[in-house]
């Protein structure tokens, strides 16, 4: 026997449902979703974005209805992003306490007392010109924009946020926000960075849904080049020693390896999202029925979790959450 030329045999391990299921090696969770919503002023609004099938703009009372809704399928966190009813050149309506996302934090707080409320902190959902900061003609000012979105960021935290989550990408918010929030006594509120924000081409269905497509230029001042990696690590350093409690990377799919790498290297919190082009280029090829969208959920949102993201941000949360809840008897 002990001459025998033995064949190994892998596939004995993927015989059955329930054999795989006890050696897979990455094992996602509806705890490590977060649902982005999108608030709108108004009552009854459910308005639907027509490149993001599924996801809705929501008045405040919808926008409860729906994260009670997630809760239910197992979905215990949002992402906040507010659309004011009018815009203005340096964004004054993202700190107004009465603004979508600040009544929604409220609302929330009082109805969904078991979800953790994330905020988005950034101006382009509320800038006329659409940047992501104030401007001098074309020129965003890095450290003016800095102190607005320090406001914005206490603003939130006034109204209940658990969690703010700068994604400006300009240069030293990050220790901003940490001193304005514990100068006014918000210590446990904690911040989760875009440290690695890209400046890709897939956020375009996200400029649709909050109107904030650049009225002139383009974001490559203050996004991060796609083809460095290195720089993340450098970003995500910075923002780190800064006072960041969850670092992010964005987009999720065509920066695996950013994440990996990140995770790597910092072994700290650690973020993806699944952005808005992403979501869309699933739900397009689904449409045709080119591929079968709830495996191709999983399995992306299974490489982003893989790569090395304990948190994954994706509009497909419920529809993720609802198939984890269904034991793989396939």
């Amino acid at each position: 026997m002990s001459g025998l030329n033995l064949i190994r045999r892998p596939r004995r391990l993927r015989a059955s449902a329930g054999v795989r299921s006890l050696v897979r090696e990455t094992r996602l969770s509806a705890d490590a979703l977060v649902y982005p919503l999108f608030v709108v002023e108004g009552h009854g609004v459910r308005r639907e974005i027509s490149s993001m099938p599924g996801v809705f703009q929501l008045s405040v009372d919808e926008a409860v209805r729906e994260t009670a809704a997630a809760s239910e399928d197992g979905v215990r966190a949002v992402i906040l992003f507010g659309i004011p009813a009018s815009k203005d050149e340096t964004g004054s309506a993202a700190a107004d306490p009465k603004a979508p996302v600040q009544a929604a934090i409220r609302a929330l707080r009082a109805q969904c007392s078991d979800v953790t409320i994330i905020t988005d902190v950034c101006l382009c959902e509320y800038t006329s010109h659409g940047h992501c900061g104030v401007l001098d003609g074309e020129r965003i000012l890095n450290d003016l924009t800095v102190e607005h979105l320090a406001r914005v960021a206490v603003s939130h935290a006034e109204a209940g946020a658990h969690i703010v989550a700068p994604s400006d990408m300009m240069d030293g918010r990050v220790a901003a926000l940490r001193a304005a929030l514990d100068e006014r006594g918000f210590d446990e509120v904690a911040i989760m960075s875009y440290a690695a924000k890209y400046c890709s081409a897939f956020y375009g269905p996200f400029r649709e849904a909050v109107d904030s497509t650049p009225a002139f230029g383009d974001r490559r001042t203050h996004q991060m080049d796609p083809a460095n990696t290195d720089e993340a690590l450098r970003e995500v350093e910075i923002d780190l020693d800064e006072g960041a409690d969850i670092i992010m990377v964005k987009p999720a799919m065509p920066y695996l390896d950013v994440i990996q790498r990140v995770k790597s290297t910092f072994r700290q919190p650690t973020a993806a999202y699944q952005v808005s082009g992403e979501y869309a280029m699933l739900k397009a090829a689904a449409r045709q029925a080119w591929i079968d969208e709830p495996r191709a959920m999983m399995e992306s949102l299974t490489a982003i979790h893989r790569a090395g993201a304990d948190i994954v941000i994706t509009y497909y949360a419920r529809e993720a959450a609802r198939a984890l809840a269904k034991p793989d008897r396939a």
